[in-house]
């Protein structure tokens, strides 16, 4: 039986603030309507997804909100003096309470990468596209030779790195298939890509892209096919189980559900709420779904994985990489 993984995980906003204003976004808020996560609100989730006996916190944040004016005044009302200081203390609590941190914080410098790299068992940034699309016109961050600096850089530090492409946002079929290709070349490079989401567009409403098409399961079916025929064996293929069911993805050849919340909503796509694990041994009937950690069992075997994550990741980890304490199906 085909085993589809997934990791169980809490979604953590630390700020909603973004330097970037892109097409299709209902995360990102203005200044005087953004948040910084308190650490009462940080405990308290954490320590719930602790009790849901969940493995992965993901810490997501607006990218080099710092830069937007009115920010120092968010960090000042949470007490907060350093923002990069700020994610590692969230990096601390969550290991205490035992979840391994995933860090997507968007395009960082080396000296940050290198801060939080000891802290988390992987982390995260979206290529989105190769493209130059016209959501992306007020988005400096997501101009494509930005996003693969980074990616190359997290690969010469040796960070488990998930990574991905948007479907939908204005891309040609040539853009995408240049994208996986970019995406292989650069795992070739420095064997640091643990995975690659195929997400489809959402359209949300009050975005430049509210009236927009979403891609076709026939389109999207297509795109994990070219994805599956393009990226090297070792780098899983995701499709997110809240934005599209998941049989015909996971036919053409998809074999990751990324991480499902019991905790907390996707605040990427709020109005998409996660399948619950019942709901997805009825959809994906004849597949065995398993539990992962937020590291991929070869980047264990490497030990690639953050130097503070390692005790813990010892732990949850059984002699195949995977979740010691396995949900299959």
């Amino acid at each position: 039986m085909q085993s589809i993984t997934y990791s169980r995980n809490v979604f953590l906003s630390v700020t909603d603030l973004c330097k970037n204003h892109c097409g299709y976004c209902s995360f990102r808020r203005e200044i005087g309507e953004a948040h910084l996560l308190k650490r009462r609100e940080a405990f308290r989730l954490l320590a719930r997804a602790a009790e849901e006996d969940c493995t992965e916190a993901l810490f997501c944040l607006g990218e080099r909100p710092w830069e937007v004016p009115g920010f120092t005044d968010l960090m000042d009302d949470a007490g907060v003096s350093s923002l990069l200081d700020y994610l590692v203390e969230l990096c601390e609590l969550a290991l205490e309470l035992g979840l391994l941190p995933h860090t997507n914080a968007g395009v960082l410098e080396n000296d940050a990468l290198r801060r939080l790299q000891p802290y988390n068992a992987s982390m995260g940034l979206m290529l989105e596209t190769v493209a130059t699309v016209p959501a992306h016109d007020l988005s400096p961050g997501k101009h494509p030779d930005v996003r693969l600096d980074h990616i190359a850089r997290t690969g010469r530090l040796k960070i488990p790195l998930t990574t991905g492409i948007l479907v939908g946002i204005g891309e040609r079929w040539a853009d995408r298939e240049r994208s996986l290709m970019a995406i292989a070349d650069l795992h070739r490079a420095y064997g640091h890509i643990q995975e690659v989401i195929i997400q489809p567009l959402d359209p949300k409403p009050g975005t430049a892209l509210a009236d927009s098409q979403a891609p076709s399961m026939q389109e999207l079916c297509s795109v994990v096919r070219m994805a599956r025929r393009i990226l090297p064996s070792d780098v899983a293929v995701q499709v997110p189980p809240n934005l599209v069911h998941p049989l015909p993805p996971v036919e053409a050849g998809a074999n990751d559900l990324g991480g499902l919340s019991p905790v907390t909503l996707d605040r990427i796509n709020p109005g998409r709420p996660w399948p619950s694990l019942e709901v997805l041994r009825t959809c994906l009937k004849g597949y065995a779904l398993v539990e992962r950690l937020p590291v991929y069992p070869q980047f264990i075997q490497r030990g690639w994985h953050g130097a503070k994550t390692r005790e813990l990741v010892a732990a949850l980890a059984g002699e195949d990489g995977l979740r010691k304490k396995k949900y299959i199906c």
